[in-house]
């Protein structure tokens, strides 16, 4: 996959589009390493990383999420 294109994929991921070119260079790097290292193909690492990725963005929001709530509860609103 392009870089160009794995951006577009980060950014619908929630990324910020600022970080996105960095992030995917760094994603493709790892993907290498681990199609390499684990003997997969770069698409099935690639495919994992990203994975990865989504779920411990949708971890993040919901930490996010309980997290305002407590805020809530704790100042009375």
């Amino acid at each position: 996959m392009e870089t160009a294109e794995l951006a577009k994929v980060l950014v619908a991921l929630g990324c910020p589009a600022e970080k996105t070119a960095a992030l995917a260079a760094q994603l493709d790097k790892r993907a290498r390493q681990l199609a390499e290292t684990k003997g997969r193909s770069y698409d099935e690492a690639l495919q994992h990383l990203l994975k990865l990725m989504s779920q411990g963005s949708t971890a993040q929001g919901k930490q996010s999420h309980v997290e305002g709530g407590r805020s809530k509860a704790m100042s009375g609103d």
